[in-house]
């Protein structure tokens, strides 16, 4: 295997890496990758580890052999000219090497932030800690973190401006700079929700009734397309909690969805494939919202609640990208939030086949059979966020496994 060759590629493809070495681990190629912070934050990126993963790695892997894929990575956060250890001994010691033990603050804005912070991660906290890679932090946090800042201490932080300063040490100074009162805030979903962003969703219904005439008949014939299990959707508002393994699914729910249902549904996609010119036509009158990981979440979020309060239904891939290698991905929360507070059921949606059908990389779809089947609804009651995103990826794993 040229370990040399696999750096140069992937190199190649983002912008973002500035220095990868790839060694053997387990007998399968393994990367450490050195971001370049300084692009990240040109670029407003706040999903750093997703975006290495998906615009880095798993590109590359797109078209790599089986035996040269990159079967796991770590994200380095110093230069690897910084350090004399080996690289097994720099990945053991990872997460320890770059905490420093610079004095911390103890004024009431840092503690406030600091015990903010440490309830979102359930974690540690450190001075210089990045929020991302060192506590974990993920969009669902950024939201609330944002609004924590906004209410405590009434200094506005969107996505770009955060994406400057992703370090506790460096959040806590802008906050200090530009502070206008001290009143640490209660933040809540549930209260989130509650704003209104004053704008009104796009209902296409004989549109989607045309989506899906003309596509269920030809997945019936190209894809001997099976559906299963509509008697397990509620006549009430759900959320559909489909697999991903291709860029079919989204039209396939489309299409085996009953009329009566699909009017009144609507799709979450990424604003990164069908935010382009050729397919936002079809997402704007598709009843699809657009979301973007590194832009204006909160807004995205109010939409997806602005659906289920006018009794639709929603369709989110849990996962939040598609698999490369047919496995199911972990569950994002976000849906199991929506559900738990707004008491909706979540129906998962196995769908299998279409990683067949149509694999990542390829544009033709191959006349593969395609199974979608429609699970029993779990409903939140007691369950928490972690909960419900565990019980709907089971019932999943499961049916995949049968």
């Amino acid at each position: 295997m040229d370990l040399e060759k696999i750096e140069q590629e992937v190199m190649r493809l983002s912008p973002y890496v500035k220095e990868i070495k790839v060694v053997i681990r387990d007998s399968a190629a393994f990367a450490l990758i050195f971001p370049d912070f300084d692009k990240l934050r040109e670029s407003h990126i706040i999903n750093i580890r997703e975006e290495i993963r998906w615009y880095a790695v798993e590109l590359y892997n797109l078209h790599a052999k089986e035996d040269e894929k990159i079967r796991g990575f770590v994200i380095v956060p110093y230069s690897f000219k910084t350090t004399t250890k080996d690289y097994d001994t720099l990945i053991q010691t990872l997460h320890t090497k770059h905490i420093t033990h610079t004095k911390e603050p103890q004024d009431e804005i840092y503690l406030a932030l600091k015990n903010f912070i440490a309830s979102l991660c359930h974690c540690d906290l450190f001075f210089t800690a990045h929020l991302e890679l060192d506590l974990g932090l993920d969009s669902l946090s950024y939201v609330e973190l944002f609004s924590f800042v906004e209410e405590s201490f009434g200094v506005f932080i969107d996505e770009a401006i955060f994406s400057q300063m992703m370090n506790l040490n460096k959040l806590y100074e802008y906050v200090k700079t530009h502070k206008k009162y001290v009143k640490p805030a209660k933040i809540t979903y549930k209260e989130l929700l509650k704003k209104d962003i004053g704008q009104k969703l796009i209902y296409s219904p004989y549109i989607m009734y045309t989506y899906k005439t003309l596509l269920l008949p030809l997945f019936k014939l190209y894809f001997r397309f099976e559906i299963q299990g509509r008697e397990n959707i509620p006549s009430s508002p759900c959320i559909f909690a489909p697999s991903h393994q291709s860029m079919l699914d989204g039209f396939l729910v489309e299409a085996s969805l009953p009329y009566q249902i699909l009017k009144h549904s609507f799709f979450l996609a990424y604003k990164q494939v069908f935010g382009t010119s050729v397919l936002e036509p079809i997402a704007k009158h598709g009843q699809t919202i657009l979301i973007d990981a590194n832009e204006d979440l909160l807004h995205s979020m109010l939409l997806c609640a602005q659906v289920l309060k006018e009794k639709n239904s929603l369709v989110i891939f849990p996962e939040g990208a598609r698999t490369r290698d047919r496995k199911l991905l972990p569950f994002k929360p976000f849906f199991a939030m929506l559900s738990k507070e707004y008491n909706i059921p979540v129906v998962p949606i196995m769908i299998d086949g279409s990683f067949e059908a149509l694999p990542s990389g390829t544009l033709l779809p191959k006349p593969k059979k395609i199974k979608l089947s429609y699970l029993k609804p779990i409903y939140p009651d007691a369950l928490s966020y972690e909960q419900i995103a565990q019980k709907t990826k089971d019932a999943i794993a499961a049916e995949l496994r049968a």
